[in-house]
């Protein structure tokens, strides 16, 4: 073995395989068929040497730069010569090397798994290792050293690392015009209700703040987008449930899917006609493993993060989260001389933390304050902050509009517009304010509609 063969001298080696390592290499200078496989099962910084890490990124940038590419140890010598990199990884002649050491292309896949491997081992211990030096400094509240750590640790078990960023204009731009082409966002969520969606466009890492007065409506709604992007659209949700129960979830669930009225599933008092139309939808709701509700007691920032690290390490990595709602949640971490603005403020702030964190829209449900009865609701009326208002990139605020009542002179010339729920969208960082969308509200279903749907 020459010095490029052996591993750094350490008093205690990370996980590395460096002839799996040279192997992974020889297969692509030897058979170009090995090298997209390759490429989507390891990157650069899998390699535990550095020179390995150079050749894989010279042999990457040699491949995809035309339709026809030429890549054996003598292209690849040409393209480290001309970065200036040839000498540093051991000459042409560690290239010749790489392509003896492999013993069969065949199974160029199975090398790269084991370097994917030890990689992550070694993410592992790095995380372990600046998490335990924070814990000894105890500099920092240790919440937020456990949240980074995990962090660190799900990124090692998906194989990405935080660090691994493209932020500059350059590396944004060709999605960018992707996205143009395709007319939307690809990663952006849809609601139920056309209306709403014609205004509003669900982005990852934005906070959508949904308000009203008790028993206004706000838990149908999240539950009815919920089950939207989940069994419509097929993608992970986080429903956090500070409101209710399990039990009383899958009643409502059941009765939007099923037109089951709602009082009969809590009660337990169905009719053979009810109990007809709950087995029509029993294979949908059996094959919902993506959507997840949490009820678990006394849910913190803390706790949901941890369900949405679990829900990725389980191969089914949230899409949204649905909190209901925002003022139940058990403050953390704010001091015994916090306040009741400041502990709201706090979760407020970190959900949208968690938006971003995770690149996924977050729907945080939210009550009004008392006083907000009787009117049209605005932005300063959610109950303990002002800190909902600026954190929010949206905000929709839910209104049952009044009735006509022939003995009060203010109301009698009102429309009768019974059994309707106004949505006013009151903040869109990203689009129009102010428009008033009007849907059917089904509370005996457990759902609100879009004015032209109905069943």
């Amino acid at each position: 073995m020459n010095d490029f063969d052996q591993p750094d001298d350490f008093e205690r080696t990370p996980p590395c395989d460096v002839e799996a390592e040279q192997a992974v290499l020889g297969s692509m200078l030897l058979s170009q068929h090995c090298i997209d496989r390759i490429i989507a099962a390891v990157e650069p910084g899998a390699f535990y040497r550095p020179a390995h890490q150079t050749i894989f990124t010279a042999i990457c940038d040699l491949y995809g730069r035309s339709r026809t590419p030429k890549v054996d140890p003598i292209t690849v010598g040409e393209e480290l010569a001309r970065t200036g990199d040839l000498n540093k990884v051991g000459g042409s002649t560690y290239l010749h090397h790489l392509v003896a050491a492999v013993p069969t292309t065949a199974h160029a896949e199975k090398y790269a798994e084991i370097v994917r491997d030890k990689a992550m081992l070694r993410a592992v211990i790095e995380a372990a290792t600046r998490a335990a030096a924070r814990a000894y400094t105890q500099q920092d509240e240790a919440t937020e050293i456990l949240d980074d750590a995990m962090a660190e640790l799900q990124g090692a078990a998906t194989g990405a690392s935080p660090l691994e960023v493209k932020l500059s204009v350059g590396d944004r731009w060709a999605a960018f015009l992707d996205e143009l082409e395709a007319g939307k966002d690809p990663n952006a969520l849809d609601t139920p209700w056309h209306d709403l969606n014609d205004v509003v466009e669900l982005k990852p890492g934005q906070l959508v703040t949904v308000g009203a007065a008790t028993g206004g409506g706000k838990s149908l709604f999240g539950m009815n987008l919920a089950t939207h992007v989940a069994l419509t659209r097929c993608r992970p949700v986080l429903v956090a449930s500070m409101e209710m129960g399990g039990s009383e979830l899958m009643a409502r669930l059941t009765a939007a899917e099923a037109s089951v009225d709602l009082d009969r599933l809590i009660r337990r008092k169905l009719t053979d006609h009810d109990w007809a139309k709950v087995i029509k939808v029993s294979d949908r709701m059996q094959n919902a493993s993506n959507f997840i509700l949490d009820d678990s007691p006394n849910l913190t920032l803390s706790k949901i993060r941890a369900r949405l690290r679990w829900m990725a390490s389980h191969g089914q990595p949230a899409a949204m989260v649905v909190a209901d709602y925002l003022q139940l949640m058990t403050p953390e971490g704010t001091g015994s001389n916090a306040n009741r603005a400041q502990e709201v403020a706090t979760i407020s702030r970190g959900l949208k933390l968690m938006a971003m964190e995770f690149e996924i829209p977050v729907i945080a449900l939210a009550q009004f304050n008392r006083n907000a009865a009787g009117r049209p609701p605005l932005v300063t009326d959610f109950k303990d902050s002002s800190a909902i208002e600026q954190d929010s990139n949206v905000i929709v605020l839910m209104h049952r509009p009044p009735q006509p009542d022939p003995d009060n002179p203010e109301t009698k010339d009102l429309p009768d517009r019974t059994g309707e729920i106004d949505l006013i969208v009151a903040k869109n960082r990203n689009g129009i304010s102010g428009r008033i969308i009007p849907l059917v509200f089904q509370g005996h279903y457990g759902r609100l509609q879009s004015m032209d749907r109905g069943y």
